[in-house]
């Protein structure tokens, strides 16, 4: 297998999935759980994003087509549902609802399927792009190799989530709810940009 080829699929997928910068927004969904809690809310997530991830690998489009569902429509919901997590995060109803069951620890909000694992690791852009390298991939040992790809880039999410709480510490209480309200502004344009690539996917022309 081709090293460069390798070495652009792991860019590829590092940058789209983007492990680093998902960090501070796992903090700010889990703001206030415990390191097990964060433990199994992050297992939960690579594991359901990985199993997704695979899916597209082998069945590509035609899990979407199957159901006649187009991707720049799957971007558009996905926009969509990012924005409703990001007012959440903005106007800190998240927050609010998780101090309001504290009591009741099975009722707090559980983020690891939505917007975790979906759509934020295993996004529009990130199940394109394997659906794009798996294509490229030559032969069985290519299409292995770039499953390896994204399956190391998916432990350094994971491992990044699991430090999850010593970064919340570091960063005290005024530190998250600073960071809490950045990031609920970068999800909201980052889910706008989804609906606009939804949109030009379905060839409509956008002014500049």
């Amino acid at each position: 297998m081709d090293p460069a080829f390798l070495i652009s699929a792991f860019v590829t997928l590092f940058v789209v999935i983007d492990p680093i910068g998902l960090t501070p927004v796992f903090i700010a969904l889990t703001l206030g759980m415990t390191v097990q809690q964060r433990r199994a809310i992050a297992i939960r997530a690579t594991v359901i994003a990985a199993g997704l991830l695979f899916l597209f690998a082998f069945l590509g489009e035609q899990v979407l087509g199957f159901i006649g569902i187009s991707m720049p429509a799957f971007r558009i919901a996905g926009g969509i549902l990012l924005f409703l997590t990001a007012l959440d995060m903005l106007f800190e109803r998240r927050t609010k609802r998780r101090e309001d069951k504290a009591d009741v620890e099975d009722d707090l909000p559980d983020p690891s399927v939505f917007p975790i694992a979906i759509p934020l690791i295993a996004g529009p852009g990130a199940i394109a792009s394997i659906i794009l390298l798996v294509g490229q991939a030559d032969g069985p040992v290519g299409m292995a190799s770039v499953l390896g790809v994204m399956v190391g880039v998916l432990a350094i999410v994971f491992l990044l989530f699991l430090s999850a709480s010593p970064i919340e510490r570091a960063l005290g209480k005024t530190g998250i709810v600073v960071v809490t309200r950045l990031l609920g502004m970068l999800l909201a344009a980052l889910s706008v940009q989804f609906v606009l690539d939804g949109i030009r996917g379905f060839g409509l022309v956008l002014g500049g």
